[in-house]
């Protein structure tokens, strides 16, 4: 019986030591961290920044406060607005970031190849041959 709990404790151990489980566990954490600043970013800032000229014109001060004949949908609303503008935000950053990546991607290229000489005189010689080839044939 010990010998199994043993084994089962060494089975618990290296499953959760695994890289794998550890960055899935980081990524719900600053996952969580980064949905509040999300979330009040949208509430605090976007939304009445967005919704204060409509809500103007209404004898309303709080979208959520909207209903007709018992039906809330000034809720309905506010989530709908919360999530387009999320989604909107959240959007944004990704494509930046994949910018960023490709940017530091194509740098990281010319740099390897700028670092190699051997590619830099192929690419010269190349140029050169196709040089030749291009005048030998309007000559």
């Amino acid at each position: 019986m010990a010998a199994a709990q043993s084994s089962l404790l060494g089975d618990f151990k290296n499953f959760i030591m695994k890289g794998n489980v550890l960055d899935l566990a980081v990524a719900v954490i600053l996952g969580g961290a980064f949905a509040k600043i999300v979330e009040s970013l949208i509430k605090d800032i976007i939304t009445p920044a967005v919704l204060s000229p409509i809500l103007a014109s209404l004898p309303v001060k709080d979208i959520n406060l909207l209903e007709f004949n018992g039906i809330k949908y000034g809720l309905f609303l506010s989530a709908l607005i919360n999530f387009l503008l999320i989604a909107a935000v959240i959007f944004l950053m990704v494509r930046s970031f994949e910018t960023a990546k490709r940017k530091m991607s194509r740098q990281e290229a010319m740099a390897a190849e700028a670092a190699d000489p051997i590619a830099v005189q192929q690419q010269l010689i190349s140029s050169i041959d196709r040089l030749n080839t291009t005048v030998s044939q309007k000559i």
